[in-house]
């Protein structure tokens, strides 16, 4: 496998953060225009569809300050190790004052935040309000591809490269390692079936295969995006947890396949999308106009900036 192969539709580590850099240091003046630029664009948009989407990733309502929200102006990058979690949080914080007082819970956030925090992802619990979430570590979860070969000149097979470190994954690979209808394989080192070690695979090599298995870890399934991108189609249970890409309004069998949560089910799940080929079409097709509705950077931009305008807001430190 070629380095060129491997990282293909990767996002530019060098770009992003060169980009990131400049941001950083841009003047607050700057920032000051750019903030109109941005907020002067609700006007060529839906309004009803922006707003639907910051309701959805800010659910705050009235909220206190509490002694875990610091001022904006002490966030500052000091080579922290969640150092993309930092500048892509940046890249909307610097539009608002200084004193505005603001949480971030970084990481792989699967749990429901006591604080009302800026957060990559969350449980998908109809309680939670306090994970505000924002496009964090997008270089590497918002990867897109481009795939040139049709559905149904894939091979009827589910395909399945992951770290498999969670329980869940390693319940799914005792079922279904070796299974004649899937290729799956673990890429990471550890002392758990070093049988099911194998080297990895590019997109395109996933490609070739009509199903991609998408589990999630210790969050969301990070590879999710970009199958839903291809010509493939995403095998999953209902998600438990969910990001900026709303993993808890996507459909089953509309967007992608869904199994039960102990997989008892792949086999007829696979078998009746492989006989019901128009079933399954519709399926890619509905998962390109989901990826599609992320395309639109400026569109992106202006809502998370109002997903934290209404962060302070709901705080009681903007009108």
């Amino acid at each position: 496998m070629s380095l060129f192969g491997r990282y293909k539709y990767n996002n530019s580590k060098f770009v992003f953060y060169i980009k990131s850099v400049v941001r950083y240091l841009t003047p607050k003046f700057v920032c000051n225009i750019y903030y109109k630029r941005i907020l002067a664009r609700l006007d060529k948009y839906d309004r009803e569809y922006i707003f639907d989407r910051v309701n959805y990733y800010n659910k705050l309502g009235v909220a206190k300050i509490d002694g875990n929200m610091k001022p904006l102006s002490k966030f500052k990058y000091t080579g922290q190790r969640n150092s993309a979690y930092f500048f892509d949080s940046y890249e909307y914080t610097r539009y608002f004052q200084k004193n505005l007082k603001m949480a971030f819970s970084f990481g792989d956030v699967n749990w429901n935040v006591e604080t009302p925090a800026i957060t990559k992802s969350r449980p998908l619990d109809d309680g939670n309000i306090n994970n505000v979430l924002l496009n964090l570590d997008k270089s590497h979860h918002f990867v897109f591809v481009k795939d040139k070969k049709k559905f149904e000149a894939k091979k009827n097979m589910l395909v399945g490269r992951c770290a498999v470190w969670q329980a869940n994954r390693a319940i799914f690979y005792e079922k279904y390692f070796g299974h004649p209808m899937c290729d799956l394989g673990k890429v990471n080192v550890s002392d758990l079936h070093p049988e099911w070690l194998v080297k990895r695979m590019t997109y395109d090599e996933h490609m070739d295969y009509k199903f991609i298995l998408c589990l999630e870890g210790n969050d969301v399934a990070s590879n999710l995006k970009w199958v839903m991108s291809s010509n493939s189609i995403a095998v999953m249970p209902k998600p438990k947890y969910e990001t900026w890409y709303m993993e808890g309004r996507l459909i089953a069998n509309v967007h992608y396949i869904e199994i039960k949560q102990d997989y008892s089910d792949l086999q007829e799940r696979l078998e009746y999308y492989m006989r019901n080929t128009s079933e399954a079409i519709k399926i890619v097709e509905n998962a390109h106009q989901w990826v599609k509705q992320f395309k639109d950077k400026k569109r992106e931009d202006l809502i998370s900036v109002l997903v934290l305008e209404k962060y302070f807001k709901q705080t009681g430190q903007l009108s």
